[in-house]
């Protein structure tokens, strides 16, 4: 690895090569969804077809050029791309980015809950198995955390609601607050779109309370999709560092089990938590689809199932071409981070 005399210049230069590894993913990504999307025919017909007369919409199909040669259409679409023109809607000739800009804040919120509970319930789970192992308390939480990652979201979101909307109906089971809660953030001034935040902002508590009871079961169902992979990952990295030598001279001197794990062999257990971080982005992103569908969270993922059944194809492209690159800029981000706190990492 290099030292410091050095590291400097390697680590740019290891970020400058993560960085333009940026480009090929997002080309390979919106390469598929464009072929992918053109496999259904043109889009205006797919989502016109039946309401406009066959000379209407073949005046439109012309004038959005879908008429032209693929490979034409596809290095125009690459061109737009990557100047940041990801398309309109056509059932409601809005511009993708502004899509992002309305929604995008709501499946951010989400991301945000599932990731608090992944930690709340990953981590300390990890550490309770790991302290536990080869026991039936590591034997149940191993198969906790494979049934967690295994089962599909969806699934879940309706076993909760099924068993708080029914059996024990103490939580919203849809939406992202109640009435009230939405119209006092929507006529406040520069509301941010994180529901949480902008009733903070309001100072009332009983906003606040709505939003967070709100966001538990939404939270929970897509939360527990990663914590699976936390626990797992937790567990493995204490049990490694628990048998270091380090560790076994502490043990030695007398020091408790409990310091131990929280103390020594836990934070080395974390960084790789934070490597996977930008992985799961995208699983959770993938997730937030069924979980936004299913809780009627009105995000990206639930337009983007709207726009499907609407079969707008251009606002589906454009959103999960927005999406790809969201998520390969978040996994140079995480990069640069695990390059910066993980030692082991060579550049």
């Amino acid at each position: 690895m290099a030292n410091k005399t050095k590291g400097g210049g390697s680590l740019l230069r290891y970020l400058g090569v993560r960085l333009l590894l940026i480009f090929p993913t997002v080309l390979i990504l919106v390469t598929m969804v464009f072929l992918i999307m053109r496999t259904i025919g043109d889009p205006i017909t797919a989502a016109l077809g039946g309401k406009l007369s066959n000379a209407e919409l073949a005046i439109r199909i012309t004038a959005a050029g879908y008429d032209r040669p693929i490979l034409i259409q596809y290095f125009e679409y690459l061109g737009q791309v990557f100047t940041g023109n990801f398309g309109s809607t056509l059932t409601t000739n809005k511009p993708i980015t502004d899509l992002l800009a309305t929604y995008g804040m709501a499946t951010l919120e989400l991301v945000i809950y599932a990731l608090i509970v992944a930690f709340l319930v990953g981590i300390p789970l990890g550490m309770l198995a790991a302290k536990k192992r080869d026991t039936g308390t590591d034997a149940g939480l191993r198969l906790f955390a494979i049934l967690a990652y295994a089962t599909p979201v969806f699934f879940v979101g309706l076993l909760l609601k099924l068993v708080f909307a029914v059996a024990w109906p103490i939580l919203p089971v849809s939406g992202r607050a109640s009435i009230n809660t939405e119209l006092a953030i929507t006529l406040m001034d520069n509301p941010s779109g994180i529901y949480l935040v902008d009733a903070i902002r309001l100072g009332n508590g009983q906003m606040v309370l709505d939003v967070l009871s709100h966001a538990i079961l939404p939270g929970l169902a897509l939360g527990l999709l990663t914590a699976g992979i936390f626990l797992r990952l937790v567990r493995t990295n204490m049990i490694g560092t628990l048998n270091t030598d380090y560790v076994e001279a502490a043990r030695s001197r007398g020091v408790r089990e409990s310091r131990l794990v929280t103390h020594h062999a836990l934070r080395p257990a974390l960084i790789p938590i934070i490597t996977v971080i930008g992985m799961q982005l995208a699983v959770l992103l993938g997730g937030a689809v069924l979980t936004e569908t299913t809780f009627e969270w009105k995000g990206l993922g639930f337009q983007l199932a709207q726009y499907l059944t609407a079969r707008d194809y251009v606002a589906v492209q454009g959103i999960v071409a927005l999406l790809a690159v969201i998520v390969a800029l978040t996994n140079f981000l995480v990069d640069v981070i695990v390059a910066l706190v993980d030692p082991r990492v060579k550049f």
